[in-house]
């Protein structure tokens, strides 16, 4: 990197530093305010994100990268095979979510060490990887930022992206700010894409070739590694007896709620035995979704109140079911007929279809799908997902499979046979992380 490089390159992390800083200071403030008023809000180890930390925190031989929810998800199944050949293997999961958070305690409990990221300033980054301490770090999918990996390099920590996409808007993105974004790529140890558009994305980036390997997406390997919890196998007992249908519109974003509010009320008049589950993406929704719920006139209920009696028994009359809570979408699918992959019909670019593809459901998605589109595509091309832009195009692919339960069962049984088919991302991946720790 010649000198002129390098100086562009200081002034532009140094520019990025003072931003961040200034929204570090701005969260202090927030969290503050929400102690003070007592706010649901409040996250008492946000601080962990300033780099303050209230107890000492473990020192590990990996630390895991996962910015929330999905990357959490990705990275589980890869954290479970390194513990599995290791027992005594010291594991560290930073989130920058609360949600994400509540995500590691689902799945690892106490096995492993959950803190949040800090804000991405040279001081925090560097005051918790000295704290942690660990032997390589693991970033999930594209949560690259500039201080984490200059602080990497400089403490000679190698860093890799595993399970890693980027898109072409991303890419974008990453070339407007190259100055800041190139030598990112020259401190990362080593990639591994999830998909060949991914592969190529990097490699026009300008990422050296032997520092990237096409792995393929480790979601294949973490679907089918799901727990049933006994409230929900309790739940599918009633359903059952009732002849009852389920139509689950999962990790919603605003808008779509009421997309699919309107669609349902449309199926009733053909499929009155029908229910609809409304998972939204994000806790701090549920007062504004239940609102929309309720201005419909339709009879529903919300999931916590099954939590606090700690009886799952759906009234009879119940049309529609408001789930606010967290980590608890997943094994939802095993209820459901049909559903609805949220964050496609806004431009989010779409959540894991993988999910209920697994349970052997049909799958409808919006037209926003490139956060995934291996995933979509393949499930496109056996026709277990289909996309809807309007809901009188939702409205036809239910009541298709509603009406004709063969139909939906075997579209949801090709969705299964691909998932099976391209299995292995997971043994590529440790073979990658296996050569790196041996070099």
């Amino acid at each position: 990197m010649n000198s002129s490089i390098t100086w562009r390159h200081h002034f532009a992390r140094s520019a990025f530093t003072l931003l961040v800083s200034t929204v570090m200071l701005c969260s202090m403030l927030l969290w503050v305010s929400r102690w003070v008023l007592r706010s649901p809000k409040f996250v008492a180890k946000r601080p962990q994100r300033w780099g303050f930390y209230a107890t000492p925190l473990q020192t590990s031989d990996c630390l895991f990268h996962c910015a929330s929810v999905g990357e959490v998800v990705a990275a589980s199944c890869i954290i479970k095979a390194l513990l599995h050949r290791a027992p005594n293997l010291r594991v560290t999961v930073t989130t920058v979510t609360a949600t994400g958070a509540q995500r590691v305690k689902d799945i690892f409990g106490e096995r492993v060490q959950h803190v949040y990221l800090p804000y991405d300033t040279p001081w925090t980054m560097r005051r918790l990887l000295r704290k942690v301490a660990p032997r390589q770090v693991y970033i999930t999918e594209v949560e690259l930022w500039p201080n984490m990996l200059a602080s990497c390099a400089a403490l000679a920590i190698p860093t890799v992206l595993i399970n890693a996409r980027m898109t072409a808007r991303s890419a974008r993105k990453y070339q407007k700010i190259a100055y800041l974004f190139t030598p990112m790529l020259s401190q990362l140890a080593h990639v591994c894409a999830q998909g060949q558009r991914d592969f190529e994305q990097y490699i026009q980036l300008g990422l050296a070739p032997e520092k990237l390997t096409l792995t393929n997406n480790v979601k294949f390997d973490q679907i089918g590694d799901i727990d049933i919890p006994e409230s929900i196998i309790q739940l599918k007992a009633v359903l059952e007896e009732r002849s009852t249908n389920v139509l689950i519109a999962g990790s919603t974003h605003a808008t779509e709620e009421i997309f699919w509010l309107e669609t349902f009320q449309k199926l009733l008049i053909s499929s009155p035995n029908l229910v609809l589950f409304i998972v939204p993406r994000h806790p701090e929704r549920f007062g504004k979704v239940a609102q929309e719920i309720a201005a419909t006139g339709l009879v529903w209920q919300k999931w916590s109140d099954w939590d606090k009696t700690k009886t799952y028994n759906l009234a009879s009359t119940t049309q529609v079911v408001l789930v606010d809570a967290m980590g608890v979408l997943t094994p939802l699918y095993s209820l459901a007929n049909i559903a609805f992959v949220g964050g496609s019909l806004v431009e989010k670019g779409g959540h894991n279809a993988l999910e209920p593809a697994s349970f052997g459901l049909p799958v409808l998605m919006g037209p926003h799908l490139y956060n995934n589109p291996v995933i979509c595509q393949t499930l496109q091309e056996v026709e277990c997902l289909h996309v809807v832009n309007n809901t009188e195009s939702a409205v036809t692919f239910c009541h298709r499979w509603l009406t004709q339960p063969s139909l939906a069962q075997q579209q949801g049984a090709a969705g299964l046979e691909v998932i099976q088919r391209n299995r292995g991302a997971l043994a590529q991946t440790l073979t990658v992380l296996d050569k790196l720790t041996r070099g």
